[in-house]
């Protein structure tokens, strides 16, 4: 019998495929986007110096006030254009979009796209 990979699994493939082409510098870090069931997360990362430059996620509490669910395109949209804000003020301009082996629709372009529309640059 034929046995079918998780989700999961597939995902992680997905990422460690794109990964291999992606890769974040000091000049335009790696915007790493990563969505579970209940919450939306966001990082700016410098792969070559190992560091989280900046991050935002719905279990922050700042955002979580302001948002009503946790888990839909709206939400997204909220901690992109917060995730962009923050790269703004410190000095991040231009990234590299890791959607994380995520198709991109839904959520992850939301997320995205009010992350453009913000200022970030990719």
């Amino acid at each position: 019998m034929i046995s079918k990979k998780s989700r999961k699994e597939v995902r992680v493939k997905k990422h460690m495929r794109l990964r291999n082409r992606i890769s974040g510098t000091a000049s335009t870090p790696r915007l790493a986007v990563f969505r579970s069931n209940n919450h939306m997360y966001a990082q700016i990362i410098d792969d070559v110096a190992q560091k989280t430059l900046v991050s935002a996620s719905t279990t922050q509490a700042e955002i979580k006030a302001e948002l009503e669910k946790t888990n839909d395109k709206a939400a997204a949209a909220y901690v992109g254009t917060v995730i962009a804000k923050r790269a703004l003020e410190a000095g991040i301009t231009e990234v590299v979009f890791d959607r994380g082996g995520f198709i991109y629709q839904g959520k992850i372009q939301a997320l995205a796209d009010a992350a453009r529309e913000a200022g970030l640059q990719f």
